[in-house]
């Protein structure tokens, strides 16, 4: 199988010692949903945000689709779409207007200007939300369930070598959720994009995740696919199965 994202030994420490990931290695392949899941400060979002080329390293490094993130970031930004948890901004303008340009912008930067409005029709689609509302109502106007979809159906359309997306349903409703994670899912298994998810939901990536790796106090515990996992440690779930590793490598976190 195609690697298309390589960790290996990732430190990142913060300015006044805070220590976010303590030698962090991966690998992920074409064509997979591979699911990073720990609690808040588990160093989840500093993976991403060095993998998407928004942070640098104290060590270690990343490759994308064989390039490297740290010495060639602005190559390595036209393979990879990054939604992170919190998207702030464009608030005025509608949705099909937020797509349209975040998706010229992804596509000029990767040489694909001629796919915009193709793809622009695609991620429209995708969100599941009519044209009335796609073109009447500013982002602005819609719910936290409507803006992820709107976020991760551009992530997806433009078809990056990788997607990320950071908690993309932390905060959404029992339904929101479903249909986001069926969205994910269902469109990186029939079309092939590579996506890397983070989420404290472990029954979330045990339903979405092809691969999953337990993350705490900067260290990758375990990783596996979520059933190999739950045999592993003849657990009931995944979340079972992450509560009996803590309880055989004691709680604390790392110092």
């Amino acid at each position: 199988m195609d690697v298309i994202v390589s960790v290996k030994e990732l430190v990142k420490t913060y300015p006044g010692g805070t220590v976010a990931l303590r030698g962090v290695s991966l690998k992920v392949y074409r064509g997979e949903v591979y699911g990073l899941v720990g609690p808040n400060g588990a160093g989840k979002t500093t993976a991403f945000r060095i993998i998407a080329t928004l942070l640098k390293p104290t060590r270690g490094s990343v490759v994308v689709d064989g390039v490297d993130v740290v010495s060639d970031p602005l190559e390595a930004r036209k393979r990879i779409a990054y939604v992170p948890e919190e998207v702030g901004g464009y608030r005025r303008l509608t949705g099909l207007e937020y797509i349209r340009f975040i998706v010229s912008s992804f596509l000029s930067a990767s040489g694909r200007e001629e796919l915009v409005d193709s793809v622009v029709e695609e991620a429209a689609e995708l969100t599941g939300l009519s044209m009335s509302v796609l073109s009447g109502k500013r982002m602005g106007e819609y719910s936290k369930g409507m803006k992820r979809r709107v976020q991760v159906a551009w992530a997806l359309a433009v078809k990056p070598r990788l997607a990320i997306l950071d908690e993309p349903t932390t905060g959404l409703d029992v339904e929101a959720s479903y249909e986001l994670r069926e969205l994910i899912r269902d469109y990186a298994r029939s079309r092939g994009v590579t996506v890397m998810l983070s989420s404290h939901n472990m029954f979330e990536v045990e339903t979405v995740c092809d691969r999953v790796g337990l993350i705490r106090g900067g260290v990758l515990m375990e990783e596996g696919r979520p059933a190999e996992i739950v045999e592993r440690f003849n657990a009931r779930s995944l979340e079972d199965a992450y509560m009996r590793i803590l309880a055989s490598r004691g709680r604390s976190s790392p110092q």
